[in-house]
């Protein structure tokens, strides 16, 4: 038997969260965070509604899973985000000690691989590309129109 849920299915689930990020203004990034094929957490960018530079995506999931887990370790647990994510972000997925980081675009500006990929934990796999170019286009439509 196929399982629906897959690296693709989980990376759309990220989608629509980015798109929410999209609709309030803010960076179109989304996450999620998945274990055993269940969500445990689904956030989007947050920094001009809270007025708060530190409310990534990525940091969003890891505290809504964290809560989630009822512990601050994300082992056996996987983030599906739709950006590579910055040094603050894989800083904090470097304590959560997450097994697993999978993200659609390169940010080519400020993402945390321009650095090093050894700036990852030594045991995170980290994977990237599955819908690079859909989570690339909204991106760059959502800069194009704040250019206007």
């Amino acid at each position: 038997m196929i399982s629906p849920y897959n690296d693709t299915f989980f990376m759309k689930q990220a989608y629509q969260e980015a798109l929410k990020a999209f609709e309030m203004g803010e960076i179109p990034v989304g996450a999620v965070v998945v274990a055993n094929n269940q969500i445990l957490a689904r956030a989007h960018n947050l920094t001009e509604q809270l007025t708060d530079v530190t409310a990534h995506a990525e940091i969003q999931a890891i505290t809504a899973a964290a809560n989630a887990l009822g512990g601050k370790y994300l082992k056996g647990c996987t983030l599906f985000v739709t950006l590579e994510p910055c040094v603050m972000c894989v800083g904090a997925l470097y304590w959560s000690q997450i097994d697993r980081i999978v993200f659609a675009a390169r940010d080519e500006k400020r993402g945390a691989g321009r650095l090093s990929e050894s700036i990852y934990h030594p045991k995170t796999l980290v994977e990237n590309g599955i819908m690079d170019e859909e989570c690339g286009a909204l991106m760059k439509a959502f800069f194009q129109s704040r250019r206007k």
